[in-house]
């Protein structure tokens, strides 16, 4: 399964590209896919590539709902659905 990501974004870098940053990590993003991303604008990135920008509450809440689903997904693990 693919899935995109909020990152937000550090520092545009050459060739239509930028530092992006997720959970502490920093990713190299395209950014040939918008027109008007800035540093300290929040994006998401699937496979690779910016490809819509969001507002930092928008952002914050994706976060937290994939915090949630890793959660259940760990709590299953450890201990059988349901």
């Amino acid at each position: 399964m693919c899935i995109a990501v909020p990152m937000r974004i550090v520092s545009l870098a050459a060739g239509n590209t930028a530092v992006a940053e997720l959970g502490g990590t920093r990713h190299t993003v395209d950014l040939s896919l918008l027109d008007d991303a800035l540093a300290g604008d929040y994006v998401i990135v699937h496979a690779g590539y910016a490809i819509e920008k969001l507002d930092r509450a928008e952002a914050d809440d994706r976060l937290a709902l994939f915090a949630a689903m890793a959660r259940r997904e760990r709590d299953e693990t450890d201990n059988g659905p349901g």
